[in-house]
């Protein structure tokens, strides 16, 4: 199956030279070129990599960016007309994995794409994606929680903040490296949002939420998913 790639920017006709080039390299490609069909498109064809325009009318990329991490952490590749080192950290604090500014050759931007996803793909290599807490199983891949083998009803919010405290299971992990890890450093939220998605999460996947086991409070610091 060839690699999905979705483009999002609001030139059309770099679109369409975008959308004929990448066919003819191989990749399957899906475009849009407003933010929200941008997102909508995301949903509907996850892809394996974004190519996203910064400079968009009403929704921009740092806003697509920014929602698109609170659900996936689909590599994306920035293309931007500014070259300003505030907006390239700006967008790897986001979690871009790359930059490219405006003009730029066909050449360099499949090089850059065979780049990102070589590295992309080792690092996934390199990760466990399945653990398993008493009776409590979390597959990152299948993005899937189990209680005795049966499925959890769980929100992506709730989902990634199991995902980062399964990670890291049997330590203790602060509130402000789960913010980050739940939803990004752009999009901050304070410890009151936190809080609610941790007695969300208990009502899930403890067996006495009010007297919690397996995702217990480390007072004065932050959370820890006991192993």
């Amino acid at each position: 199956m060839p690699i999905c790639v979705l483009v999002v920017d609001d030139d059309v006709t770099l679109l369409r030279f975008l959308k004929e080039y990448l066919q003819l390299e191989g990749y399957k490609v899906v475009t849009a070129n407003r933010g929200p069909k941008g997102l909508r498109t995301f949903y509907q064809e996850r892809p394996d990599l974004v190519v996203l325009d910064v400079m968009m009318p009403g929704m921009d990329g740092w806003e697509v960016c920014a929602r698109v991490r609170e659900l996936s952490d689909t590599p994306i590749i920035m293309l931007t007309a500014k070259t300003s080192e505030a907006d390239k950290l700006r967008g790897f604090k986001l979690g871009v994995d790359d930059y490219i500014t405006k003009p730029f050759s066909l050449e360099e931007l499949a090089a850059r794409m065979r780049a990102v996803l070589s590295r992309t793909a080792s690092q996934r290599e390199g990760e466990i994606h399945f653990y398993r807490t008493g009776t409590l199983t979390v597959d990152i891949r299948k993005r899937e929680a189990c209680q005795k083998g049966r499925p959890i009803k769980l929100t992506p919010t709730e989902f990634r903040l199991l995902a980062a405290l399964a990670h890291r299971a049997g330590e203790a992990v602060s509130q402000d490296d789960l913010i980050t890890d739940v939803w990004g450093e752009y999009r901050r939220e304070g410890g009151s949002a936190l809080r609610r998605y941790i007695w969300l999460l208990r009502q899930k996947i403890e067996i006495d939420p009010k007297q919690p086991t397996r995702l217990v409070t480390v007072r004065g610091y932050g959370y820890r998913l006991e192993q």
